[in-house]
């Protein structure tokens, strides 16, 4: 068997443990392994080829790495508007409970609602910051 083969099945073996674990690491060293793969094909020596498969796929990993490291982080589901379309929404609010809830109508139906932490509790356009359950969690607008 050919080296680039065993490269090539070296590959398909990772990115189906990838897709078994849902380890996107795994997807970047098998980048790697493909690139050993062409080097094989260009008929570079097998020392060569593990350089290769090293440097390209762990390269891969460093600069996935770096990228996830400088993205801000993710939003709780529950304040995630990718998640809940109703984050960002508006809605009146009348007045206020001495305990900081109150309640508003908002899509045909009556919503408990309460205050995000440090707001302050005055009647008025409030914007949805999170959904908690049954109850809305807004802000000032």
């Amino acid at each position: 068997m050919a080296e680039s083969t065993i490269w090539w099945l070296l590959a398909g073996a990772v990115i189906a443990a990838e897709l078994l674990t849902g380890t996107f690491y795994l997807l970047m060293l098998s980048l790697g392994l493909a690139g050993a793969a062409v080097a094989a094909h260009l008929g570079a020596p097998v020392p060569a080829q593990l350089v290769v498969a090293a440097v390209l796929g762990g390269g891969f990993v460093v600069a996935w790495r770096s990228y996830r490291k400088h993205q801000p982080p993710a939003l709780p589901a529950s304040a995630n508007r990718d998640v809940n379309l109703d984050i960002g929404e508006t809605l009146q609010i009348e007045a206020w409970n001495a305990d900081g809830t109150s309640t508003a109508k908002y899509r045909g139906a009556a919503w408990s609602v309460s205050l995000k932490a440090g707001a302050v509790a005055t009647p008025g356009l409030h914007r949805i910051v999170e959904v908690t359950g049954s109850r809305l969690v807004v802000e000032k607008v």
